[in-house]
Protein backbone atom coordinates (compact mmCIF):
# COMPACT_ATOMS: atom_id res chain seq x y z
CA UNK A 1 0.00 0.00 0.00
CA UNK A 2 2.96 2.46 1.07
CA UNK A 3 4.31 2.23 -2.41
CA UNK A 4 1.33 3.49 -3.85
CA UNK A 5 2.29 7.44 -2.92
CA UNK A 6 5.85 7.03 -4.62
CA UNK A 7 5.50 8.46 -8.37
CA UNK A 8 8.38 7.53 -11.14
CA UNK A 9 9.27 10.84 -12.00
CA UNK A 10 8.25 14.91 -11.36
CA UNK A 11 5.95 14.91 -13.76
CA UNK A 12 3.83 12.29 -12.40
CA UNK A 13 4.75 13.49 -8.64
CA UNK A 14 3.11 17.03 -9.44
CA UNK A 15 -0.07 15.88 -10.71
CA UNK A 16 -0.80 13.44 -7.89
CA UNK A 17 -0.06 16.20 -5.49
CA UNK A 18 -2.20 18.44 -7.18
CA UNK A 19 -5.00 16.11 -7.66
CA UNK A 20 -5.04 15.03 -4.27
CA UNK A 21 -4.90 18.35 -3.17
CA UNK A 22 -7.82 19.98 -4.65
CA UNK A 23 -9.63 16.74 -3.47
CA UNK A 24 -9.01 17.45 -0.23
CA UNK A 25 -10.39 21.06 -0.58
CA UNK A 26 -7.03 22.89 -0.32
CA UNK A 27 -6.18 26.37 -0.90
CA UNK A 28 -3.47 25.69 -3.93
CA UNK A 29 -0.93 28.00 -5.23
CA UNK A 30 1.75 26.91 -7.96
CA UNK A 31 4.90 29.36 -8.56
CA UNK A 32 5.94 28.41 -12.21
CA UNK A 33 9.48 28.20 -12.42
CA UNK A 34 11.15 29.76 -15.24
CA UNK A 35 12.67 27.03 -17.07
CA UNK A 36 11.09 23.88 -18.22
CA UNK A 37 11.70 20.19 -17.33
CA UNK A 38 13.65 17.28 -18.37
CA UNK A 39 10.43 16.03 -20.53
CA UNK A 40 10.12 19.68 -21.53
CA UNK A 41 6.97 20.26 -19.07
CA UNK A 42 6.22 23.30 -17.14
CA UNK A 43 8.05 22.77 -13.65
CA UNK A 44 7.04 24.82 -10.71
CA UNK A 45 6.72 24.79 -6.62
CA UNK A 46 3.41 23.98 -5.45
CA UNK A 47 1.71 24.32 -2.61
CA UNK A 48 -1.26 23.32 -0.24
CA UNK A 49 -3.09 25.17 2.56
CA UNK A 50 -5.35 22.89 4.79
CA UNK A 51 -7.11 24.46 7.53
CA UNK A 52 -7.87 27.85 9.00
CA UNK A 53 -6.44 30.72 7.24
CA UNK A 54 -6.02 32.32 10.09
CA UNK A 55 -5.05 28.95 12.84
CA UNK A 56 -2.89 30.73 15.28
CA UNK A 57 -0.31 27.75 14.51
CA UNK A 58 1.02 25.74 11.36
CA UNK A 59 2.35 22.68 10.59
CA UNK A 60 4.54 23.43 7.22
CA UNK A 61 6.08 19.78 5.38
CA UNK A 62 8.29 20.65 2.23
CA UNK A 63 9.82 18.31 -0.04
CA UNK A 64 12.54 17.99 -2.82
CA UNK A 65 14.64 20.87 -1.64
CA UNK A 66 17.45 18.76 -2.80
CA UNK A 67 15.98 17.74 -6.51
CA UNK A 68 15.11 13.79 -6.50
CA UNK A 69 14.88 13.31 -2.26
CA UNK A 70 11.57 15.28 -3.36
CA UNK A 71 10.22 10.95 -4.27
CA UNK A 72 10.36 10.70 -0.79
CA UNK A 73 9.19 14.37 0.45
CA UNK A 74 6.38 13.90 -2.47
CA UNK A 75 4.91 10.50 -1.16
CA UNK A 76 5.03 11.89 2.38
CA UNK A 77 2.93 14.86 1.09
CA UNK A 78 0.61 12.93 -0.53
CA UNK A 79 -0.27 10.20 2.12
CA UNK A 80 -0.74 13.11 4.71
CA UNK A 81 -3.02 14.50 2.07
CA UNK A 82 -4.68 10.95 2.19
CA UNK A 83 -4.65 10.49 6.06
CA UNK A 84 -7.19 11.69 8.66
CA UNK A 85 -4.22 13.14 10.56
CA UNK A 86 -4.69 16.23 8.04
CA UNK A 87 -7.96 16.68 9.90
CA UNK A 88 -6.83 15.83 13.14
CA UNK A 89 -4.44 19.00 12.69
CA UNK A 90 -7.44 21.06 11.32
CA UNK A 91 -9.80 20.06 14.19
CA UNK A 92 -7.06 20.96 16.99
CA UNK A 93 -6.65 24.65 15.33
CA UNK A 94 -3.55 23.74 13.32
CA UNK A 95 -3.21 24.81 9.30
CA UNK A 96 -1.32 22.01 7.29
CA UNK A 97 0.96 23.73 4.63
CA UNK A 98 2.50 21.32 2.21
CA UNK A 99 5.76 22.89 -0.14
CA UNK A 100 5.80 20.59 -2.95
CA UNK A 101 9.44 20.71 -4.84
CA UNK A 102 11.38 23.30 -3.37
CA UNK A 103 13.74 22.81 -6.41
CA UNK A 104 11.63 21.52 -9.07
CA UNK A 105 14.58 21.47 -11.82
CA UNK A 106 16.15 19.38 -9.93
CA UNK A 107 13.57 16.95 -9.33
CA UNK A 108 12.84 16.59 -12.75
CA UNK A 109 16.22 16.98 -14.56
CA UNK A 110 17.67 14.36 -11.45
CA UNK A 111 19.74 16.60 -10.25
CA UNK A 112 20.85 17.03 -6.54
CA UNK A 113 21.30 20.93 -7.15
CA UNK A 114 19.28 23.77 -8.87
CA UNK A 115 19.79 24.86 -12.30
CA UNK A 116 22.96 27.30 -11.47
CA UNK A 117 24.34 23.91 -9.97
CA UNK A 118 23.49 25.35 -6.33
CA UNK A 119 22.74 24.03 -3.05
CA UNK A 120 19.88 25.16 -2.15
CA UNK A 121 20.44 23.89 1.47
CA UNK A 122 23.78 26.87 1.24
CA UNK A 123 21.76 29.32 0.09
CA UNK A 124 19.44 30.71 2.93
CA UNK A 125 21.95 33.17 3.55
CA UNK A 126 22.74 36.74 4.26
CA UNK A 127 24.75 37.87 0.82
CA UNK A 128 25.69 41.00 2.11
CA UNK A 129 28.63 38.71 3.99
CA UNK A 130 31.13 36.65 2.47
CA UNK A 131 29.67 33.13 2.66
CA UNK A 132 32.89 31.44 5.32
CA UNK A 133 35.84 29.38 3.66
CA UNK A 134 35.85 26.24 3.85
CA UNK A 135 39.73 25.08 3.33
CA UNK A 136 38.93 21.17 4.06
CA UNK A 137 36.81 21.64 1.07
CA UNK A 138 39.46 23.83 -0.57
CA UNK A 139 41.94 21.13 -0.41
CA UNK A 140 39.97 18.52 -1.87
CA UNK A 141 38.02 20.09 -4.47
CA UNK A 142 40.26 19.11 -7.39
CA UNK A 143 40.00 15.09 -6.59
CA UNK A 144 36.33 15.51 -6.38
CA UNK A 145 35.79 16.94 -9.63
CA UNK A 146 38.02 14.86 -11.71
CA UNK A 147 39.01 16.21 -15.25
CA UNK A 148 37.38 13.46 -16.92
CA UNK A 149 34.87 10.92 -16.11
CA UNK A 150 34.71 8.07 -14.95
CA UNK A 151 37.32 8.94 -12.49
CA UNK A 152 40.54 7.32 -12.93
CA UNK A 153 42.17 4.55 -10.55
CA UNK A 154 44.59 6.91 -9.28
CA UNK A 155 41.94 9.76 -8.78
CA UNK A 156 40.07 7.28 -7.04
CA UNK A 157 42.64 5.95 -4.58
CA UNK A 158 43.98 9.56 -3.48
CA UNK A 159 40.53 11.09 -2.66
CA UNK A 160 39.96 7.73 -0.09
CA UNK A 161 43.11 8.76 1.50
CA UNK A 162 42.12 12.27 1.20
CA UNK A 163 38.86 11.65 2.97
CA UNK A 164 39.84 9.22 5.58
CA UNK A 165 42.28 11.81 6.37
CA UNK A 166 39.86 14.38 6.86
CA UNK A 167 37.08 12.24 8.02
CA UNK A 168 36.36 14.05 11.28
CA UNK A 169 36.48 17.63 10.09
CA UNK A 170 32.74 18.66 10.85
CA UNK A 171 33.56 22.29 11.30
CA UNK A 172 33.19 23.06 9.05
CA UNK A 173 33.77 20.31 7.11
CA UNK A 174 33.48 18.54 3.04
CA UNK A 175 30.31 19.41 2.60
CA UNK A 176 29.25 21.92 4.80
CA UNK A 177 29.15 24.48 1.95
CA UNK A 178 31.69 26.60 -0.19
CA UNK A 179 31.32 29.69 -2.60
CA UNK A 180 34.27 29.33 -4.76
CA UNK A 181 33.56 26.79 -7.14
CA UNK A 182 30.45 27.17 -8.87
CA UNK A 183 31.43 23.77 -10.59
CA UNK A 184 31.59 22.09 -7.66
CA UNK A 185 30.18 20.18 -4.58
CA UNK A 186 27.73 22.12 -2.23
CA UNK A 187 28.00 24.94 -3.75
CA UNK A 188 26.21 28.11 -1.60
CA UNK A 189 25.74 30.29 -4.71
CA UNK A 190 26.62 34.04 -4.31
CA UNK A 191 22.91 35.47 -4.39
CA UNK A 192 19.21 33.96 -3.47
CA UNK A 193 18.28 31.07 -6.29
CA UNK A 194 15.10 31.59 -7.61
CA UNK A 195 13.88 28.86 -5.51
CA UNK A 196 14.98 30.99 -2.17
CA UNK A 197 12.93 34.25 -3.31
CA UNK A 198 10.05 31.63 -4.18
CA UNK A 199 9.94 29.47 -0.40
CA UNK A 200 10.66 33.35 1.35
CA UNK A 201 7.68 34.40 -0.24
CA UNK A 202 5.43 31.47 0.67
CA UNK A 203 6.77 31.18 3.84
CA UNK A 204 6.09 35.02 4.80
CA UNK A 205 2.86 35.03 3.23
CA UNK A 206 1.45 31.82 4.90
CA UNK A 207 3.06 32.11 8.55
CA UNK A 208 4.16 35.75 9.35
CA UNK A 209 0.51 36.27 11.47
CA UNK A 210 0.91 32.89 12.89
CA UNK A 211 2.02 32.28 16.72
CA UNK A 212 3.99 29.09 16.04
CA UNK A 213 5.03 27.20 13.17
CA UNK A 214 6.54 23.23 13.12
CA UNK A 215 8.14 22.69 10.05
CA UNK A 216 9.99 19.02 8.59
CA UNK A 217 12.10 19.26 5.73
CA UNK A 218 12.54 16.03 4.28
CA UNK A 219 15.71 14.35 2.85
CA UNK A 220 17.51 11.54 1.78
CA UNK A 221 21.02 10.19 0.95
CA UNK A 222 22.77 10.27 4.61
CA UNK A 223 22.58 7.01 7.30
CA UNK A 224 21.64 3.68 7.26
CA UNK A 225 19.42 2.20 4.84
CA UNK A 226 15.88 3.31 5.11
CA UNK A 227 16.34 4.83 9.29
CA UNK A 228 14.64 8.05 9.16
CA UNK A 229 17.10 10.38 11.25
CA UNK A 230 15.34 13.26 13.78
CA UNK A 231 17.50 16.44 13.46
CA UNK A 232 17.43 19.62 14.90
CA UNK A 233 19.48 22.61 13.67
CA UNK A 234 21.12 25.60 15.45
CA UNK A 235 18.48 27.39 17.47
CA UNK A 236 17.81 28.65 21.15
CA UNK A 237 17.87 26.25 24.09
CA UNK A 238 14.32 27.04 24.85
CA UNK A 239 13.66 25.61 21.61
CA UNK A 240 15.47 22.83 21.72
CA UNK A 241 14.12 21.33 24.98
CA UNK A 242 10.26 21.76 23.21
CA UNK A 243 11.68 20.38 19.98
CA UNK A 244 13.10 17.43 22.29
CA UNK A 245 9.51 17.25 24.35
CA UNK A 246 7.49 16.69 21.09
CA UNK A 247 9.99 14.47 19.13
CA UNK A 248 11.45 12.57 21.82
CA UNK A 249 15.25 11.69 22.69
CA UNK A 250 16.26 10.47 19.48
CA UNK A 251 16.37 13.88 18.46
CA UNK A 252 19.98 14.54 17.20
CA UNK A 253 20.93 17.99 17.26
CA UNK A 254 23.07 18.41 13.96
CA UNK A 255 26.09 19.58 15.42
CA UNK A 256 26.58 16.38 17.51
CA UNK A 257 29.04 13.69 15.99
CA UNK A 258 26.60 11.39 15.97
CA UNK A 259 24.83 13.00 13.66
CA UNK A 260 24.48 12.22 9.95
CA UNK A 261 24.32 15.88 8.46
CA UNK A 262 27.05 17.97 8.35
CA UNK A 263 26.92 21.59 10.29
CA UNK A 264 25.79 23.97 7.75
CA UNK A 265 25.45 27.61 6.57
CA UNK A 266 22.13 28.55 4.47
CA UNK A 267 19.44 25.73 5.46
CA UNK A 268 16.47 26.17 4.05
CA UNK A 269 14.37 26.42 7.81
CA UNK A 270 16.60 28.96 8.86
CA UNK A 271 14.26 31.72 6.86
CA UNK A 272 11.44 30.91 9.00
CA UNK A 273 12.69 33.27 11.88
CA UNK A 274 13.65 36.04 9.08
CA UNK A 275 10.66 36.30 7.51
CA UNK A 276 8.09 35.65 10.70
CA UNK A 277 9.82 37.86 13.12
CA UNK A 278 7.68 37.22 16.43
CA UNK A 279 6.74 33.83 15.35
CA UNK A 280 7.50 30.73 17.65
CA UNK A 281 9.66 28.65 15.02
CA UNK A 282 10.62 24.85 15.79
CA UNK A 283 12.35 22.86 12.83
CA UNK A 284 13.26 19.86 11.92
CA UNK A 285 14.57 17.91 9.09
CA UNK A 286 13.92 13.94 8.76
CA UNK A 287 16.89 12.27 6.88
CA UNK A 288 16.57 8.90 5.34
CA UNK A 289 19.63 6.46 4.51
CA UNK A 290 19.62 5.20 1.00
CA UNK A 291 22.78 3.55 -0.05
CA UNK A 292 25.96 3.68 1.17
CA UNK A 293 27.96 6.68 1.60
CA UNK A 294 30.89 6.18 -1.16
CA UNK A 295 27.84 5.71 -3.71
CA UNK A 296 25.98 8.15 -2.55
CA UNK A 297 29.19 10.15 -3.16
CA UNK A 298 30.23 8.73 -6.16
CA UNK A 299 26.67 10.14 -7.82
CA UNK A 300 27.40 13.40 -6.20
CA UNK A 301 30.44 14.15 -8.00
CA UNK A 302 29.33 12.53 -11.24
CA UNK A 303 26.71 15.26 -11.20
CA UNK A 304 28.64 18.26 -10.56
CA UNK A 305 31.47 17.09 -13.66
CA UNK A 306 28.37 16.39 -15.85
CA UNK A 307 27.15 20.44 -14.87
CA UNK A 308 30.67 21.13 -16.29
CA UNK A 309 30.79 19.09 -19.36
CA UNK A 310 27.18 19.62 -21.17
CA UNK A 311 28.26 18.36 -23.84
CA UNK A 312 29.05 14.69 -22.51
CA UNK A 313 27.31 11.80 -24.15
CA UNK A 314 24.33 10.71 -23.77
CA UNK A 315 24.93 7.61 -22.52
CA UNK A 316 27.30 9.00 -19.80
CA UNK A 317 24.61 12.09 -19.10
CA UNK A 318 21.81 8.99 -18.64
CA UNK A 319 24.16 6.86 -16.80
CA UNK A 320 24.92 9.76 -14.29
CA UNK A 321 21.61 11.13 -13.86
CA UNK A 322 20.31 7.22 -12.86
CA UNK A 323 23.16 6.87 -10.42
CA UNK A 324 21.58 10.28 -8.92
CA UNK A 325 18.14 8.76 -8.73
CA UNK A 326 19.18 6.06 -7.53
CA UNK A 327 21.16 7.45 -4.84
CA UNK A 328 18.14 9.20 -3.12
CA UNK A 329 15.38 7.36 -3.75
CA UNK A 330 15.50 3.31 -3.41
CA UNK A 331 12.44 1.51 -5.50
CA UNK A 332 11.79 -1.13 -2.95
CA UNK A 333 8.86 -1.71 -1.18
CA UNK A 334 10.63 -2.26 2.16
CA UNK A 335 12.27 1.00 1.90
CA UNK A 336 9.10 2.96 0.75
CA UNK A 337 7.20 1.54 4.25
CA UNK A 338 9.96 2.46 6.32
CA UNK A 339 9.92 6.08 4.50
CA UNK A 340 5.79 6.68 5.20
CA UNK A 341 5.72 4.24 8.45
CA UNK A 342 8.39 7.18 10.37
CA UNK A 343 7.42 10.35 8.62
CA UNK A 344 3.24 9.23 10.42
CA UNK A 345 4.88 8.41 13.58
CA UNK A 346 6.99 12.25 13.32
CA UNK A 347 3.78 13.93 11.63
CA UNK A 348 1.77 12.44 14.81
CA UNK A 349 4.39 13.63 17.30
CA UNK A 350 4.46 17.20 15.39
CA UNK A 351 0.42 17.89 15.57
CA UNK A 352 0.58 16.86 19.68
CA UNK A 353 3.53 18.85 20.32
CA UNK A 354 1.96 22.03 18.38
CA UNK A 355 -1.27 21.15 19.88
CA UNK A 356 -0.41 21.39 23.18
CA UNK A 357 1.68 24.63 22.82
CA UNK A 358 -0.08 27.08 24.57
Amino acid sequence: MSATFFSATYREARQRFLDAAHKAGATVDSHVHPLKGAEGEEIGTDTALLGAADADKLFIVSSGTHGPEGFSGSACQLSLLNDELAHRANDRGIALLLIHAVNPFGFSHLKRTNEDNIDLNRNFNDFSAPYPDNPVYEEIHDLLVPAAWPPSSENENQLTATMARLADQRAPGISSGQARHPDGLFYSGTAPAWSNHTIRGIVRRQGANRRHIAWIDVHTGLGPYGHGEKIFGRHSEATLARALAWWGRDLIVSTATESVSPRTMGHITGCAPEECPGVAITPSTLEYGTLPSPQVRRALRGEAWLAGHPDASAATSAEIRRAVRNAFYVDADDWKGMVLGQFRAFALQTINGLAAEQ
